[in-house]
């Protein structure tokens, strides 16, 4: 198959004074790239990339890049798995078969301001829409970056009032965007008023700053969040080439405050969708204290085909994975299923055959086993 054609812009270098900072976190979300030329400028772009760029300027979903991700691209190769996460893709423009706008429902089930209910006991509060990195496969990609920021006060008080009125609720994830794009002070009076909700018994943080903009993860943030401890970091590593020493150095920065982390991966075309790949970020992921939670099956987002694998693929490495991970390695495979009707696991079959009192399992090394139910007691 012919290679695209590769295009470069030269658009005017920033001054020196304006490149002194890169390790401080605000510096790096003024200086993210926004625009074509930006890309073009750092990236030898495809036309197919350059096209969706341009697109993506003019009607589709906004660019954000922080200087620190597009570092991890590599310049020359379009099929680099970073580059394929952030850089447009003339494909986006495409809608297939089973692609939705909001493929979670969360619209349809918002219940407040901001908040989505779609379980009994939890809530998914969206406290900005604002990333460090917009994502280009993004169950979100219908609001985020839309420039409303971060949720006003008074939509947030809302949806606090609903949180208050509804005892069942006793977990509420902060998503957004990514709340942890925010300031610190604004961070932690939303964290603050919702731990204040005595129902409530965790919050989990839903980011991917320890991924896109580690040098946020300040003992500036993590003194002003610890006083509302229990707080789940809940963040989404997709391929080994991001655990870097700077995600690597902030994760153990979480873990030594007291911040469990979880990640979820979402399993990609043509970037992760391999078990050697996703064995080798699963163990650097145990290595530094984040389980690995879920490997997600890409929602149907409007645009994201050609980034979305069949389910079976997802199957096919579970089951390869599986016995050659240890169990605290090796994430549930899970597809959010359109509409907003909820998770479901999935699992490789390992049961052969069920008969009366005896059922016939496959091991991970394909051998057959029988195993034998106990008798029934009399009662």
């Amino acid at each position: 198959m012919a290679t695209a054609p590769l295009i470069t812009l030269n658009p005017r270098p920033k001054p020196l004074k304006e490149r002194r900072r890169p390790q401080d976190w605000r510096w790096q979300i003024r200086h993210a790239v926004t625009s074509s030329a930006g890309l073009a400028g750092a990236l030898r772009l495809t036309e197919r990339e350059l096209e969706g760029a341009r697109r993506a300027e003019s009607a589709g979903f906004p660019i954000s890049v922080t200087p620190y991700y597009l570092g991890l691209c590599d310049r020359d190769d379009p099929e680099c798995p970073i580059r394929k996460q952030c850089v447009p893709d003339a494909r986006e423009g495409e809608t297939i078969a089973g692609d939705l706008v909001d493929p979670l429902g969360e619209v349809a089930h918002e219940v407040a301001p901001g908040l989505v209910q779609r379980y009994p006991d939890r809530v998914l509060l969206l406290a900005t829409d604002r990333c460090a990195v917009y994502c280009r496969f993004c169950t979100r990609s219908r609001m985020v970056g839309n420039g409303g920021g971060a949720m006003p006060d008074e939509r947030l008080a809302g949806a606090l009032a609903y949180v208050r009125a509804h005892p069942e609720i006793r977990d509420v994830i902060v998503s957004g965007g990514d709340p942890l794009a925010m300031g610190t002070e604004r961070i932690a009076r939303l964290v603050g008023a919702v731990r204040a909700i005595p129902t409530v018994d965790t919050i989990r943080l839903a980011t991917r700053v320890p991924v896109t903009l580690p040098m946020r993860i300040t003992g500036e943030l993590l003194r002003a969040l610890r006083p509302f401890h229990p707080l789940w970091v809940m963040t989404h590593f997709n391929h080994p080439k991001e655990l870097t020493r700077a995600s690597l150095a902030a994760c153990a920065r979480l873990a030594d405050a007291g911040f469990p982390v979880m990640n979820q991966t979402v399993l990609l075309r043509g970037i992760n969708d391999d078990a050697a790949t996703l064995e080798q970020l699963f163990r650097g992921l145990v290595r530094a204290r984040v389980r690995p939670y879920y490997l997600l099956q890409t929602d149907p987002v409007r645009g994201t085909g050609h980034l979305r694998t069949p389910l079976s693929r997802g199957l096919e490495i579970m089951g390869t994975l599986q016995g050659r991970l240890t169990g605290i390695a090796l994430p549930k495979f899970i597809c959010d299923t359109p509409e907003g009707k909820g998770k479901v696991p999935l699992l490789p079959n390992y049961v052969v055959a069920q008969g009366e009192g005896r059922t016939t399992l496959r091991t991970f090394r394909g051998e057959l086993v029988d195993y034998i139910d106990p008798p029934v007691l009399d009662q």
